[in-house]
């Protein structure tokens, strides 16, 4: 067997056993948990939820994907791919084996973090981070600025919306778009098809964030990845990915003007309701501390289930995924600026070649460079406008420089007028 056939036999074993460690399949709720927990509280009677998971479907994946670990050869960037892929997928497999124990805390730390750890090149943890955009953006939802949207838009008029906006990027790849009763998030992606939550009130800026998010970076890099020659893998995502994909469709949503304030404000409570729960915090409790950040009680409750997925609704047992959001957007955020700052957009285009880690662009520039790794077949638009991806990216990084702290707003406008006095 030479070494392209042993990639790709790799390759496909990988790909079997990914389908047998869907995390967030094995984790979500029933819907009707949720719907009970909400008629008990507006009768009332806040109850913990009771939660009956599904059993696990199969139980000895974590042995075959170690094994597969075991056998690649990571002198070969292209095996040492796989076996870093594979060695996440059998983290993940170990977790849910252990949900609801403190070994599923160890397990989701492991691949996600904590809400305690640092960012990425900084001394703020993700905590400070997201406490300090609540504290920053708190003025502007009292004064009415950060509000739900009073129109409910249903998700079937929401998918043909965002249909619209996606296929004249994929064309004939554009993946279908289906409603799911049963989804715990109110969407979810993949190469073939966007799942949107069922029986759920959308908002239209939720129509260009879930384009930009979902469909042109999940869908999109899940696409690419199944057109590679080799690493067919690349087009399934796994846990060691999660941060870069996660951050790359929130710096699109960034970048494209689709995220509002709600929207960050989301992502920053949902790493402090993560932190409540590890720290002991039960269901019913983040719940209102949802709420009372503003919350609808329906998405609350949903909110609050994403931080207890596989966890212990009484707390201190919690699913830390949540936690790569804001990590991810800064991450990727500084990687799109160094790319532009040292001149390579090569890196720019090929992070959209597959699910893939940040760290897998320079592991992997051999095999770009030898056609091993394909180059991706689809762009979203704002990544190939690299002149104003570029002032952006330089601009964002001047301002981010600026202590506001240090500024009084009526002191800045009155030396704004004295500069421009006298001229004429």
């Amino acid at each position: 067997m030479n070494r392209y056939e042993r990639v790709q036999e790799l390759d496909a074993r990988l790909l079997r056993l990914m389908g047998k460690v869907r995390v967030l399949g094995a984790l979500s709720w029933p819907q009707q948990v949720i719907a009970r927990f909400l008629a008990d509280h507006q009768a009332g009677h806040d109850r913990l939820p009771e939660v009956v998971l599904e059993p696990l479907a199969d139980d000895d994946a974590c042995e075959q994907l170690e094994a597969l670990v075991r056998e690649a050869d990571r002198s070969d960037p292209l095996q040492a791919f796989v076996a870093r892929t594979a060695d996440s997928f059998a983290i993940a497999a170990h977790m849910l084996r252990e949900r609801g124990t403190p070994g599923f805390v160890a397990r989701s730390t492991a691949l996600y973090g904590l809400p305690s750890d640092r960012m990425p090149g900084s001394e703020v943890s993700h905590l400070d981070a997201a406490r300090l955009l609540i504290e920053t953006t708190k003025d502007l939802a009292a004064a009415g600025v950060v509000h739900d949207d009073d129109v409910c838009l249903m998700p079937e008029y929401v998918a043909s919306e965002i249909h619209k906006r996606v296929e004249p990027v994929l064309g004939v790849d554009t993946p279908a778009f289906e409603i799911d009763m049963q989804l715990a998030s109110k969407a979810a992606a993949s190469a073939k098809r966007v799942r949107l939550r069922g029986g759920t009130c959308f908002t239209r800026p939720d129509i260009y964030q879930l384009a930009q998010h979902e469909a042109l970076v999940h869908s999109l890099t899940a696409i690419n990845g199944g057109k590679q020659p080799l690493l067919r893998c690349m087009g399934a995502g796994s846990p060691r990915t999660t941060l870069a994909q996660e951050g790359l469709a929130t710096v699109a949503e960034l970048t494209t003007g689709s995220m509002d304030i709600a929207r960050l404000r989301r992502i920053a409570l949902r790493i402090c309701a993560t932190h409540l729960a590890l720290e002991g915090a039960d269901f019913i409790e983040v719940f209102r501390f949802f709420r009372d950040q503003g919350q609808t009680e329906v998405e609350s409750a949903h909110s609050a289930a994403r931080v207890f997925r596989g966890g212990d609704v009484r707390g201190r047992i919690a699913f830390t995924k949540d936690v790569v959001y804001l990590c991810g957007m800064v991450a990727v955020h500084t990687f799109l600026h160094k790319a532009i700052a040292d001149a390579r957009p090569e890196l720019i285009r090929r992070v959209f070649a597959g699910r893939l880690a940040l760290s897998d662009l320079l592991d992997l520039a051999p095999c770009f460079e030898s056609g091993e790794v394909a180059e991706p077949t689809y762009l979203p638009p704002w990544a190939k406008d690299l002149d104003r991806l570029a002032a952006y990216l330089a601009f964002s990084s001047v301002i981010n420089q600026i202590n506001l702290n240090a500024i009084d707003l009526d002191e800045f406008l009155s030396r704004e007028g004295d500069r421009g006095a006298g001229r004429g």
